[in-house]
């Protein structure tokens, strides 16, 4: 000990004589020209990185293959698949399969969203691209506490910041009340005379855009609420009247790019081609959603869904002269496999003729560079019909559903310009199919059942339909389900968290209406 004082006295020394004949250029000799610190760091690459991975992780579009496509799309009968490991459309538990939005999120969304909320708060030369955070994390976490019910919320992505390592599970109630009071503040405080936004690949840093965007999430929240809290649903409902979005020109959606490969390309697309399997020749849309529309006489119909599109499951190519005529169009049934049993095998159903009649996405939908829509205009005024009907806030019933019913049929051009659906075959639609109030509610959650499957986005059919129970979808029939033969209400915890997050996952599934398991219920699922 006494060898190493000897050694290190004289060196700390010789290193205060050497600092005090340098001191006078001390910060130019010892600041790397080309680094980067917090002074130069532009927060508008979080916004961008946190808008890209909201869309669906980089990792060969992990959660959405899972969690979007496999569980939520199937049980809602928007779509329907044969393959064995899609274990959604039978109601069976794959336990790394529903754990894989949480596994994904925290790391890939709120982990951008929380540091960019964080570095820009009370920052005034940030203001907007503060608000903007702000939204986006209150979107991420919306769609995270409607899968899973309580989650780490106030606490989560703090790590560097508060050294909590274990964050605690937040109450559902909770989350959704600070979540409202988020987007209210955020889009109040949007101002179109302060910092221009330049990572916005959303709306291109459009504050207007990003207000009404804003104020239709927090409509839709709101909604989320119907059953749970009233009273409070009905004070941010009434906050959003005259706020939200007015036109197809206000959707929120990502536009991908081709050249990056999984890591910018569209995500649904990656798997519907088949990029990883043969999802593209064995997942249909279902017979429940084909049905509707063709019942229906839906301008949709031949837009949406083609036959003949791959006519071989040996070759991913599709077949440039595939059909759109809506009399062919045929949904594939739900709860059905490749097993030769009877009654379970699809070849052996009455609706099978060839695997090649059965109806996919139509190709425009699924482009690499497409569009991975958001949140709609036509979201937006099927919830204010709602809001209408049910609470009497917000102008007409009648007015709001035929202008989303509108919008869900216009919308389609923004995939691709030949899936576009005219104004004037919308108003032929609801001539014939007219708004009535004693079937209001039904009809509004018909449509906004029909328009999200549209939006591929399968997360948010799911959730609607929870807090609806509308369409009256008819479960299907399976053996050993995990369900008891029901369908699923949310996504168990994640196995990991009992290992990683042992205390407070241990409290949180305990906790859970109806268990931590598939038919249990999150807070607002009444």
């Amino acid at each position: 000990m006494k060898t190493i004082i000897k050694l290190y006295v004289p060196l700390l020394l010789s290193g205060l004589i050497l600092i005090s004949g340098c001191t006078k250029d001390f910060e130019k000799i010892n600041t790397d020209p080309v680094s980067v610190g917090q002074e130069q760091y532009n927060p508008n690459y979080l916004l961008s990185t946190a808008q890209l991975t909201y869309t669906g992780s980089t990792d060969f579009a992990y959660e959405t293959w899972r969690g979007n496509l496999i569980y939520s799309a199937t049980m809602m009968q928007g779509m329907s698949s044969v393959i064995s490991y899609w274990a959604g459309d039978k109601y069976m538990l794959n336990e790394g399969y529903t754990a894989a939005y949480w596994e994904k999120a925290y790391p890939d969304q709120v982990k951008y969203a929380v540091d960019l909320v964080e570095f820009t708060r009370g920052k005034a030369q940030y203001n907007n691209v503060y608000q903007m955070g702000r939204i986006w994390k209150a979107l991420i976490f919306e769609r995270l506490t409607d899968l899973y019910g309580d989650i780490p919320y106030f606490d989560a992505g703090k790590g560097y910041y508060s050294s909590i390592l274990y964050p605690k599970y937040d109450a559902q109630q909770a989350i959704y009340t600070d979540l409202l009071k988020e987007v209210d503040e955020a889009s109040t405080a949007l101002n179109a005379s302060a910092d221009v936004v330049n990572g916005d690949l959303i709306f291109a840093g459009d504050v207007a855009k990003w207000k009404r965007f804003g104020n239709s999430l927090m409509l839709r929240m709101a909604m989320r609420l119907t059953k749970a809290d009233a009273t409070l649903a009905q004070t941010y409902i009434t906050k959003a009247v005259g706020k939200t979005m007015t036109s197809d020109g206000d959707n929120a959606f990502f536009k991908h790019d081709a050249n990056g490969g999984r890591v910018t390309q569209n995500r649904n697309a990656q798997v519907l081609l088949g990029d990883g399997g043969q999802e593209n020749f064995y997942t249909r849309w279902s017979n429940t959603f084909i049905n509707y529309l063709k019942t229906n006489n839906d301008p949709r119909l031949s837009k949406v869904a083609v036959t003949k599109l791959y006519l071989t499951d040996v070759t991913k190519a599709q077949n440039p002269a595939y059909i759109t005529t809506a009399s062919v169009q045929k949904g594939m049934p739900n709860g059905k496999d490749l097993s030769g049993i009877a009654g379970r095998d699809v070849r052996q159903d009455a609706s099978y003729t060839d695997f090649t009649d059965y109806s996919s996405p139509n190709p425009g939908m699924l482009k690499r560079d497409g569009n991975t829509f958001i949140l709609t205009y036509a979201e937006t005024e099927l919830m204010w019909a709602e809001a209408a009907q049910r609470f009497n806030i917000g102008g007409s019933a009648a007015a709001h559903y035929n202008a989303g019913v509108t919008s869900a049929m216009t919308f389609l051009s923004q995939y691709d310009a030949n899936m576009a659906v005219n104004a004037s075959d919308a108003a032929v639609y609801l001539g014939a199919h007219p708004y009535v109030a004693a079937n209001g509610l039904e009809m509004i959650s018909m449509q906004y059942w029909a328009h999200t499957i549209t939006m591929l986005d399968f997360y948010e059919t799911w959730s609607n339909w929870r807090r609806t129970g509308l369409p009256a979808l008819v479960p299907i029939v399976y053996p050993n389900t995990n369900t008891g033969g029901s369908i699923p209400r949310r996504f168990p915890y994640p196995l990991a968290e009992g290992v990683s997050n042992a205390a407070n996952y241990k409290v949180a599934s305990a906790a859970v209406p109806g268990g931590d398991k598939l038919v249990g219920r999150v807070w607002w699922d009444k």
